[in-house]
């Protein structure tokens, strides 16, 4: 056995110029950076203050960023394909079908796994502890591990595009596929050991937003006065924490047929490779709720306060929220009618997927009854909400149109199923993650973001969507099936070169959103957030300061109605005078640590070495894991206090800002 297993001169793709160009842009960049912060004197702050940081906001924002970095490299990959079906008419184009397998199955896997997931997690992980009225969440350590793991798996996915090569087999590496007779290479393994890694941090993060929610909340804040960001953000995580189980089963059983001559899933040798099918799906549907729901939450928080109205409907917002919480792990057979398990389980299946569209539908005209009536500002923020509430009905629609059994016969695997999932996800959950990103970005940075460019960035994307998605719906009922490399139908030609226009005109649209953060960065001193609340908004994470400081309440609120923030405003203008001074009291938080980050150090590590069969090195890293949890347990200093004193300045400043913005005299602070 080689000292470096299978890894050898061969590995890397000296015979492909694309994905070494590509990595060779992505490394001088991040040496770049990492030379300007150097030189600026800006690493021992990084250091310090965001990589091994515990602070909720901190990581919440660093898992936004994560996002945006991946969602970079997943379009490059989409746009490589669009451009490729463009002029592969009749021809092979530009990308070799060894080339065009990895580039779609990273694709998916990119963007579900490392650009949706991350951004919900760090839009859950900023806000809800904020809109909870505490202080941090229930682990903070944990927190820091749980994003540093997902940033492990996204590093193993990107090694994957010089070292060696990714999956062939679609975002889903179906067996007998996936199995090592027909997939040999390292693809399918870098897939797993990414999955692997990521999967824990997710599943790690999923119990501890849970616990959270259930168990650290202000007083007062009982379920019924949560916000709905909060309530959908709860369903989510309930969701990971039953579901990212069965994906972790499922992979390891794939991993042990790769790596032990195992046979969960060869039948030729007893296993069943529909059964992979059934699990990964049982998790995969789930995934969609899992992602779509912190979505609704943004959508609700944003209507609201841009249509100056409570939510109208709240509790059935909640009912319907945890009844899709419910039905999500009843309708994962649809994603397989075609397997033939006949027709009374395709007919269960098919009405409950029906089933599921109701309380989806409730929420619709939730939103819409919200904004009747009311005062609608039309910032960028609620022209995503719009776009959205369009988008996703339509997507919604041909989704139930999928669930019925015969029509899904006659789309299965086309472009029509690609046009479905790309409608709600793009639709749903890109939109949303765009529109929280932009809503509380005063509350993350202490400044908002440039409306202008924002406003372009959508209307690039809602209509570059529209023009790249929807001539894939006629596509597939034309007959296109998804994967090809290339096609000899005339026919098809013309909606493709419209699809990769469309494609086109997205680009353009993440074009408008990097100058939007530029533009919004050189002039922050001019948009700076002096009162913490920027929109008007109505629930707690807008009664601090922008950012809010490492403790977020200096006081744990009182909470009083459904909207605590609202309530508390109405009644100091009412009052003419801010609530009391509270009593002060010296509090303690969470040391920084860099558990998180060695750990994922040594995560990656071991995870490369499984790959290639370096076992030396698997065993370096799982020890190296192993004593980090061990020094991290045997630590003797794990809190800081904060003052009393220190407690009370920071909060006058806060209240004489907040007196500012009602109008309040500046003797109504005591």
């Amino acid at each position: 056995m080689s000292f470096t297993g299978k890894l050898g001169w061969d590995s890397i793709p000296f015979h492909e110029p694309l994905p070494l160009v590509s990595a060779g842009v992505i490394g001088a960049v991040l040496l770049g950076v990492f030379v300007w912060a150097w030189r600026r004197g800006h690493l021992p702050y990084i250091w310090s203050e965001w990589i091994t940081s515990v602070d909720h906001k901190r990581i919440g924002v660093m898992y936004c960023l994560l996002a945006g970095v991946m969602l970079l490299r997943g379009f490059s990959d989409a746009l490589l394909m669009r451009s490729q079906q463009a002029i592969a008419y009749g021809n092979e184009g530009y990308l070799p079908p060894d080339h065009y397998d990895q580039i779609f199955s990273a694709h998916g896997t990119i963007m579900i796994f490392f650009v949706a997931m991350p951004f919900m997690i760090g839009l859950m992980n900023f806000v809800v502890p904020l809109q909870l009225g505490v202080r941090d969440v229930a682990f903070p350590t944990l927190n820091s591990v749980s994003f540093w793991l997902t940033a492990s798996g996204a590093l193993l996915i990107n090694m994957s595009l010089v070292i060696g090569e990714f999956a062939k087999t679609g975002w889903l590496v179906y067996p007998p596929l996936s199995e090592l007779r027909f997939s040999p290479g390292v693809g399918v393994d870098y897939y797993l050991w990414a999955l692997q890694i990521s999967g824990m941090g997710t599943l790690l993060s999923g119990v501890n937003l849970v616990t959270t929610i259930l168990k650290m909340r202000a007083p007062g804040m009982g379920y019924s006065r949560m916000p709905m960001f909060t309530w959908t953000s709860l369903a989510s995580n309930l969701l990971i924490v039953a579901a990212f189980p069965v994906l972790t089963a499922v992979l390891g059983m794939l991993i042990l047929d790769r790596y032990l001559g195992f046979h969960f899933f060869t039948p030729e040798a007893g296993g069943n490779q529909m059964m992979f099918v059934n699990l990964i799906w049982a998790w995969g549907h789930p995934e969609v709720y899992i992602l779509i729901l912190p979505a609704f939450g943004v959508f609700s928080e944003i209507i609201s306060t841009f249509s100056s109205k409570p939510l109208f409907g709240y509790r059935s917002m909640v009912i319907a929220t945890m009844v899709i919480c419910i039905l999500s792990f009843m309708v994962w057979l649809h994603h397989f009618f075609t397997m033939g398990a006949g027709a009374d389980v395709n007919g269960f299946f098919g009405i409950t997927t029906m089933i599921i569209a109701v309380p989806t539908g409730v929420k619709v005209f939730n939103w819409l009854f919200t904004m009747y009536g009311g005062r609608i500002r039309y910032t960028s923020m609620m022209l995503w909400s719009i776009g959205f509430i369009v988008t996703f009905v339509i997507g919604g629609m041909t989704g139930v149109m999928l669930a019925v059994p015969p029509a899904d016969f006659v789309l299965h695997n086309s472009l029509f199923l690609v046009a479905h999932f790309h409608n709600v996800i793009i639709g749903g959950v890109l939109f949303g993650a765009f529109a929280g990103f932009t809503f509380w970005f005063p509350k993350m940075f202490g400044f908002t973001l440039d409306e202008t460019w924002g406003k372009r960035a959508f209307w690039l994307w809602i209509s570059g969507f529209y023009v790249a998605f929807m001539p894939l719906y006629v596509l597939g009922l034309m007959g296109m099936t998804r994967r090809m490399q290339h096609y000899d139908v005339p026919g098809w030609h013309p909606w493709l070169l419209v699809a990769a226009f469309g494609a086109v005109l997205i680009a353009g649209g993440i074009a408008c959103q990097i100058m939007m953060l530029y533009v919004s960065i050189k002039t922050r001193k001019d948009r700076v957030d002096e009162s913490g609340d920027p929109w008007d908004g109505r629930t707690l994470e807008w009664i601090t300061t922008s950012p809010p400081p490492a403790f977020n309440f200096a006081v744990l609120p009182d909470v009083k109605g459904e909207e605590a923030y609202w309530g508390i405003k109405a009644q100091a203008r009412e009052q003419h005078a801010l609530s009391k001074l509270p009593d002060y009291k010296a509090i303690e938080m969470p040391r920084n640590s860099p558990t998180g980050v060695v750990c994922a150090f040594f995560s990656t590590a071991m995870g490369f070495a499984l790959i290639w069969h370096i076992w030396w090195l698997v065993l370096l890293g799982f020890v190296g894991a192993w004593a980090t949890f061990v020094v991290f347990a045997w630590r003797d200093e794990t809190e800081y206090e904060i003052s009393a004193d220190e407690l009370k300045r920071l909060d006058q400043e806060r209240r004489r800002s907040k007196a500012t913005l009602l109008d309040l005299p500046q003797d109504a602070l005591s």
